[in-house]
C-alpha cells in the first residue's frame, strides 16, 4: 500500500514537470524557427519583430499561469493553443512569398 502511494505521488510530480520541459522545448523551437527562417530571408524583419513578439506573449502568460506553482489543465490547454497559433503563424510568414532581397545583408535582431 504504502509503496503504491510514493509511486502514485512520484507520478503526479513528474507529470507537472514534463508539460513544463514540453511547453519550453517547444518554445525554444519555436524562437529556432524564427531564427532560421530570418537567417534564410523567408521571414522578413518586420514579419520576425511580429514573431517574436508574440512569442513573448506566450512566456508572459506562462509566467502569470506558473506564478501560483503549477498549471493546471485548463492553463495548458490555453499555453498549447498559443504555441499552436504561433507556429500557424510562423509556418505562414516562413512560405508567404516576402524574402529579404538575395543582396540584401540580414540586420536587426
Amino acid at each position: 500500500m504504502k509503496a503504491i502511494f510514493i509511486t502514485a505521488a512520484i507520478l503526479i510530480a513528474t507529470a507537472g514537470t514534463a508539460s513544463a520541459y514540453s511547453n519550453d522545448a517547444r518554445q525554444r523551437s519555436q524562437a529556432n524557427r524564427i531564427e532560421a527562417g530570418r537567417d534564410s530571408g523567408e521571414i522578413t524583419w518586420r514579419e520576425g519583430i511580429k514573431l517574436r513578439r508574440q512569442q513573448s506573449e506566450i512566456m508572459r502568460t506562462q509566467a502569470q499561469m506558473r506564478s501560483d506553482g503549477h498549471l493546471s489543465r485548463n492553463e495548458r490547454k490555453t499555453l498549447r493553443r498559443m504555441q499552436d497559433n504561433a507556429g500557424r503563424n510562423i509556418a505562414h510568414k516562413n512560405n508567404n512569398g516576402w524574402h529579404r532581397a538575395w543582396w540584401l545583408p540580414r540586420f536587426g535582431r
